[in-house]
C-alpha cells in the first residue's frame, strides 16, 4: 500500500516543505493523478479541516463529529479519518503536513496530542476571522512552488497557536501544571503503546506518586490509568481490524504487546460489547 507520508510528499505544493492545501476552487488531484495514489484511511500526516461555511460530517477512530461554520476538525497521524460527507455548498479549506514540517516550528502546541479528547474545535467571531486570513495567507503561498518556506513556516506556526488557544479555551481545561503531566501522561502512552511500562514507573517518570497519577486520569477521563491504557489498545485493534489486512486474534494481540491472546479476546469483549469475531462482522455487514 502506498505510504501516506510518501502520498503527501510527492504531491506538496511547496519545493521544499511536505504540506499541501485544498479548497472546493483549488488542490483537488486530478483524475489522472488519484488514480496513480492509493490513500491509506491510516493517516501519516496531520489534517485541518476548517468550515467557512456549511457543514459537514466526519468519522475519526470510529466516532462521530459534525463541523458548522467557523468549526474545525483535526487528525493526527496514526488516527483514522474517513472521507468527510459534506452539506449542499458547503465551504471549507483543509491543510495537511507531516511531522518533517512540523518539527521546523519554532514551538509545540499541546493540542496536537489532544489531551482533552476531542477532535473538534470551535472559535469564537474573532479568532475566526483570523484563522481564515491565515488560511487566505496560507492559499496564496502554496499556489507558488517556490514560496520561501520560512513564509509558510511563519503562518503555519500562527495558524496552530489559533487552534491551540482555542482548544484549550472552549474546554474546562486543567490547571497548568496538571495539564503538563496530563499531556506528558497522553504522550507516553503513545509513543510507548505496545511496551508500556508499569503504572508504577510511568507515575516516577511523571514525578508524582501512584495516587497523584490516578486523580490525575481519573478527574480527566473519569477511568483509572489502566483503564486508560486499556481503552487506547482496544481502540487500537479495533483500527487494526476496521482499516488494516486481516490477521488472526493471536497475531493481533501479541502486535499489540498482550502475552495472552485470550485475555486480549476477554478484555476486548468487556471494553466493546462484542467479540472480536462479531466486530469484524458488524464491519463487514455480514
Amino acid at each position: 500500500m502506498q505510504q501516506t507520508a510518501s502520498f503527501l510528499y510527492q504531491l506538496r505544493q511547496n519545493d521544499k516543505l511536505p504540506i499541501r492545501i485544498v479548497s472546493p476552487e483549488y488542490g483537488h488531484l486530478t483524475p489522472t493523478e488519484a488514480a496513480n495514489y492509493v490513500i491509506p484511511q491510516h493517516a501519516q500526516h496531520y489534517l485541518f479541516l476548517f468550515m467557512l461555511d456549511g457543514r459537514s460530517r466526519h468519522i475519526v477512530d470510529l466516532q462521530q463529529y459534525e463541523a458548522a461554520t467557523d468549526e474545525l476538525i483535526f487528525t493526527m497521524p496514526h488516527q483514522v479519518h474517513e472521507q468527510p460527507v459534506f452539506g449542499t455548498s458547503a465551504d471549507f479549506i483543509k491543510l495537511g503536513f507531516d511531522e518533517s514540517c512540523l518539527s521546523l516550528l519554532p514551538k509545540q502546541y499541546p493540542f496536537l496530542i489532544n489531551p482533552l479528547n476531542y477532535q473538534k474545535v470551535s472559535f469564537e467571531p474573532a479568532a475566526a476571522l483570523r484563522l481564515k486570513a491565515v488560511f487566505a495567507i496560507l492559499l496564496d503561498l502554496l499556489k507558488h512552488w517556490q514560496t520561501e518556506p520560512e513564509l509558510i513556516l511563519a503562518h503555519l506556526n500562527s495558524l496552530l497557536t489559533e487552534i491551540n488557544t482555542a482548544y484549550f479555551k472552549a474546554q474546562h481545561s486543567l490547571p497548568d501544571g496538571k495539564l503538563s503531566r496530563l499531556i506528558a501522561f497522553k504522550n507516553l502512552v503513545e509513543h510507548n503503546l505496545t511496551n508500556l511500562p508499569t503504572i508504577n514507573t510511568i507515575a516516577q517518570q511523571l514525578g508524582i506518586n501512584t495516587n497523584g497519577l490516578y486523580q490525575l486520569v481519573k478527574n480527566h477521563s473519569g477511568l483509572s490509568p489502566k483503564e486508560f491504557i486499556n481503552g487506547r489498545l482496544i481502540l487500537e485493534a479495533k483500527r487494526r481490524i476496521c482499516y488494516e489486512e486481516r490477521c488472526s486474534v493471536k497475531d493481533l494481540a501479541y502486535g499489540l504487546g498482550f502475552n495472552d491472546p485470550e485475555y486480549f479476546s476477554r478484555l476486548f469483549k468487556k471494553l466493546t460489547g462484542q467479540t472480536i469475531a462479531q466486530f469484524s462482522k458488524d464491519l463487514s455487514g455480514n
